[in-house]
C-alpha cells in the first residue's frame, strides 16, 4: 500500500507569531482549515524565534478534523512526516502551537527523556485533539517520576503475564458464549456489535470489577469520554459520571480483600499509599482502555477480511500468528492526530531545531511505526517482519499499562474467530463498511461477516 498524497489543499497560512500556549483566545470549536503540505507562498515571511539554532523554524501547520474512512494512513500526517522530522502545528482546540516529532528516534528520545514533562502539561491550555481538557490526580498519563512508579505500584500486579495467564481461561470463556450467539443464530452477523465491542468491555470489567449490572453504563461514559461528537459539555457529563461512580465503588470496597483492580486502590487509600482523588484518577484510564481494543482488532479483522492472502496466511500458520499481530499493531493507524503533549523543562536540540523551555511538544507513534529508517518498506504489511521493534504500545514509563491485557484479547479474539469460524468472510463490499466518525480511536463501526 501507498501512503496517501493529502488530498484538499488549503491556501497557505503564515508561520504563527504567537508562543506556543499563549495565543488569543478562541471558542472552543474545532478548526477544520485545510491542510497544505510545503506551501510556496509569495509574500509569506518566516519569523526568527528563540526554537531556531540558524535552521529557519517550520511554519505552523493547521491539524484539522478529518473523518478517515478505512485503514488510510492520515494525510495530514504524511505531509508533515515529508516536511523534516520536526514540524509544528496547531489542533482544532486548546491555544498556540506544538511541535511534532515524527522520527522513530526522536520519538524514542523525548518519550525517555526527562526533560520532557507531562505533569507540566496541566498547568497550561495547549494546543490538542480533545474539546474538553481537565486532568485529574493520579492519572498516570500525567504523571512523571518518581510519582508514576508510586501511582502505577498498587495496581502493577493486575497486569503481569502471571495475572494474564489466570485471567486467559475466564476470558475464553466470556468470548466462547458471545461466539456461540452468533453461530446458534446463525449468518450474516455483525462482528462489532456482537463480539468487538462486549468482549473487551467484559474482560476489562472482569479486571476492574465492574458489577454487572453496572457495564453497560460504564460502557456509555467511556463511549461518549473517546468520541468527539457532542463537544466539551458531552464529555464532561461522561467523566463526571463515570468518576463519581468510580469514586463510589472506591470507597465502597474499603475493606475488600479482592484481586480486581478497584480493591487493590481501595486497599492502597486505606493504607495511605495513595490518596483517594489519585486512585480514581488513575482508574478512569484503564477503566476506558477497553475502547482501544475494541477498534484496534476491528481493524485488523477488516484488514484480514480484504487482503485474501493475509487470511490464508493466519489460517494456513496458526503458531505464527504472533508475529503478524504484531506487524498489524505496527502498521494500521490506532487513532487520530496525536496523543498527549509533553512541555520541555529545558531547551532541548533536536534535529537542529531548539525546543525551547516551556514549549510543548506530540509525538507520534503512527509515523515512527512508518520510520524508513527502522523497517524495510515500511508502509507495506510484511508478516514475516523481523525484528519489528514497534511502538504500538508506546514508550518509557508511559508505556501503556494494560498492554499485556489487550495483547491477551487480541490474540483469543483472532485465533477464536478465524478456528470457530473457518469460512469467515465479509458479507458486504469493502466499501460499504461503515467506520467511526468524529473519535479519537480509529476502526469501524460496523463488520458484517457471513461465514
Amino acid at each position: 500500500m501507498t501512503v496517501p498524497r493529502p488530498g484538499a489543499r488549503g491556501r497557505a497560512r503564515p508561520v504563527s507569531r504567537e508562543r506556543p500556549g499563549q495565543g488569543p483566545t478562541r471558542p472552543e470549536q474545532p478548526r477544520t482549515t485545510p491542510f497544505a503540505p510545503r506551501p510556496i507562498v509569495e509574500g509569506m515571511t518566516t519569523i526568527e524565534t528563540s526554537t531556531s539554532t540558524g535552521q529557519e523554524p517550520p511554519p505552523v501547520r493547521e491539524w484539522p478534523v478529518i473523518d478517515l474512512e478505512g485503514t488510510e494512513f492520515d494525510p495530514v500526517l504524511a505531509g508533515l512526516v515529508r516536511e523534516g522530522p520536526l514540524t509544528r502545528i496547531r489542533l482544532p482546540f486548546g491555544e498556540g502551537w506544538a511541535w511534532l516529532a515524527t522520527r522513530y528516534e526522536h520519538v524514542k528520545l523525548i518519550t525517555n527523556d526527562p526533560r520532557f514533562s507531562r505533569a507540566e502539561v496541566a498547568r497550561g491550555r495547549v494546543t490538542r485533539l480533545a474539546p474538553n481538557f481537565a486532568p485529574r490526580p493520579g492519572s498516570l498519563a500525567w504523571a512523571d517520576q518518581p510519582d508514576h512508579n508510586r501511582l502505577r505500584k498498587p495496581i502493577a500486579g493486575a497486569f503481569t503475564v502471571g495475572a494474564m495467564k489466570r485471567l486467559r481461561p475466564r476470558a475464553q470463556e466470556i468470548l466462547d458464549e458471545l461466539v456461540d450467539g452468533i453461530v446458534r443464530e446463525g449468518p450474516p452477523a455483525d462482528l462489532v456489535e456482537r463480539v468487538l465491542e462486549p468482549f473487551p468491555l467484559y474482560v476489562v470489567s472482569e479486571v476492574m470489577g465492574v458489577p454487572e449490572t453496572d457495564r453497560e453504563q460504564v460502557h456509555a461514559w467511556t463511549r461518549q469520554i473517546i468520541s468527539l461528537t457532542g463537544g466539551a459539555a458531552a464529555a464532561d457529563r461522561a467523566k463526571n459520571g463515570l468518576y463519581g461512580w468510580i469514586t463510589a465503588i472506591v470507597r465502597a470496597r474499603a475493606r475488600s480483600a479482592g484481586e480486581d483492580v478497584y480493591s487493590m486502590l481501595a486497599g492502597a487509600v486505606a493504607r495511605g499509599e495513595i490518596g483517594e482523588e489519585e486512585a480514581v484518577g488513575l482508574a478512569g484510564p484503564l477503566q476506558i482502555g477497553g475502547e482501544a481494543v475494541t477498534h484496534n482488532c476491528g481493524q485488523m479483522l477488516y484488514l484480514m477480511l480484504t487482503r485474501p492472502e493475509l487470511m490464508e496466511r493466519m489460517r494456513a500458520r496458526p503458531a505464527e500468528r504472533g508475529p503478524v499481530l504484531d506487524e498489524l499493531l505496527r502498521w494500521i493507524p490506532h487513532r487520530s492526530t496525536v496523543g498527549l503533549a509533553r512541555i520541555a523543562l529545558e531547551d532541548v536540540e533536536i534535529a537542529g531545531h531548539r525546543i525551547a523551555a516551556g514549549e510543548p511538544v506530540y509525538v507520534s507513534y503512527l509515523a515512527a511505526n512508518r520510520d524508513p529508517a527502522l523497517f524495510e518498506d515500511p508502509d507495506r504489511i510484511m508478516p514475516d517482519r523481523d525484528p519489528n521493534p514497534h511502538v504500538a504500545f508506546g514508550n518509557g514509563h508511559h508505556y501503556c499499562t494494560g498492554a499485556v491485557l489487550a495483547r491477551l484479547q487480541l490474540e483469543l479474539l483472532v485465533d477464536t474467530l478465524l478456528d470457530r469460524l473457518p469460512g469467515l468472510r465479509l458479507a458486504v463490499p469493502p466499501e460499504e463498511v461503515r467506520w467511526r466518525q468524529q473519535t479519537m480511536i480509529r476502526g469501524p463501526r460496523t463488520l458484517p461477516v457471513t461465514w
